[in-house]
């Protein structure tokens, strides 16, 4: 075996931190080990292998007091705090300047073309996860790779869509707001049938987080699936409805419009009128969602496939440490 073929397949100690867990989950189907940052409070972005998800033996804790002391052949940065206060206070001096990887998992938020990323370091990786982002954001001298997602389900779930109801999944739309598209689920909640899942759901009429090993089956079994998110990366919740055969109705907004082919895998558009429309369609005719449903399906196992995600994280990682 040559020198680079050697390198291409060699085992790293990846450290990063929690910050989404199903993207983290997903990435952690590569075979290295990656550390997880945890302090004493289990305080954001240091929570470690916490939640419901079935973590694999390769993903380890480290506390913070035990940081310095760790070997780590590449620094996986996910957000701002870990990248501009985490890296100075918690990191020694020699392993601020391992290989670093910055993943970026949001389109800017300031301005939608004019927010130049916080990381401007030209020995660095930045990672954006849809090329929406990667085009919306001001980059700098900073490499670029695009990485789009990769799901792996946690249950086998056929569609049924017995349920002659829309599924939104949104984590704390009350908080967040317009940009999450909470006015657009009040108004839609009004007059289609839908149900609201997801953290802090509850206090905008909806039912509470579903544990994520549950959330295949219970979108296996409505009707179809709602995206009123108006400015976001393109969700997890959105490809992984799909995988199980769900259509897709949704905002004709950042990367959703390459995924979604109106009339033909789902349906997107900027007026709600027409929205609301597909759905009261999708409703009445279960055969035409199961027709939509189905071409989604092909389209995110094709697209979003998880060994294609490893792949493409293989190469970033050996990219960078060789």
């Amino acid at each position: 075996m040559n020198e680079r073929m050697a390198q291409s397949r060699r085992r790293l100690n990846i450290l990063t931190w929690h910050v989404h867990g199903n993207y983290l989950y997903n990435l952690t189907q590569a075979p290295h080990d990656f550390w997880l940052v945890v302090d004493a409070e289990r305080s954001t972005h240091r929570t470690g292998r916490n939640g419901s998800l079935p973590w694999g033996p390769n993903v380890h804790e480290v506390r913070v007091e035990e940081l310095r002391s760790m070997r780590f052949d590449l620094v996986l940065y996910q957000s701002r705090q870990a990248w501009e206060y985490d890296r100075s206070e918690l990191l020694s001096a020699e392993q601020r300047t391992l290989p670093r990887i910055v993943l970026e998992h949001d389109p800017p938020q300031e301005s939608p073309s004019n927010t130049r990323h916080w990381c401007n370091d030209p020995h660095a990786l930045l990672v954006h996860v849809t090329p929406y982002n990667a085009l919306m954001w001001d980059n700098g001298n900073t490499p670029v790779r695009i990485i789009e997602h990769g799901v792996v389900l946690l249950g086998q779930a056929p569609w049924s869509g017995e349920i002659p109801q829309g599924l939104v999944v949104v984590n704390n739309i009350q908080r967040r707001g317009r940009r999450l598209g909470l006015d657009i689920w009040k108004r839609m909640s009004d007059e289609i049938p839908l149900c609201l899942v997801g953290m802090g759901s509850v206090e905008a009429g909806g039912m509470g987080e579903i544990p994520q090993q549950e959330l295949p089956q219970l979108m296996a079994r409505h009707r179809f699936f709602f995206n009123p998110i108006r400015h976001t990366s393109l969700g997890l919740a959105v490809i992984e409805a799909m995988m199980v055969g769900l259509p897709v109705v949704g905002l004709a907004t950042t990367e959703l419009v390459t995924v979604i082919d109106s009339g033909r895998n789902g349906f997107i558009d900027t007026r709600l009128e027409r929205l609301s429309a597909a759905m009261r369609q999708l409703i009445k005719e279960p055969g035409l969602a199961r027709e939509w449903g189905e071409a989604g399906r092909l389209t995110a196992m094709k697209r979003f496939s998880i060994d294609r995600f490893v792949e493409d994280w293989n190469r970033a990682f050996h990219l960078v440490t060789s």
